[in-house]
């Protein structure tokens, strides 16, 4: 394994997500990455878990607006 490189404008954050689960409105904390953009916008904060705690992968795709 090796380290392609290191995103430092990334932050971790537990943020309160709330997310619709057979038809009910669900929150709970989740870690998110934090990602500052460059064009001014604001940050995009992407899970790394989901809503019952099961890791995934961080992908831009999966960024929530704010």
């Amino acid at each position: 394994m090796k380290i392609k490189r290191i995103m430092s404008e990334v932050k971790l954050v537990i943020a309160d997500l709330e997310v619709e689960l057979n038809g009910a409105l669900r929150s709970s904390p989740t870690l998110c990455a934090l990602i500052e953009n460059a064009d001014g916008a604001p940050p995009s904060v992407v899970p790394l878990n989901t809503p019952d705690g099961r890791p995934i992968f961080m992908k831009l795709e999966n960024a929530i607006p704010q």
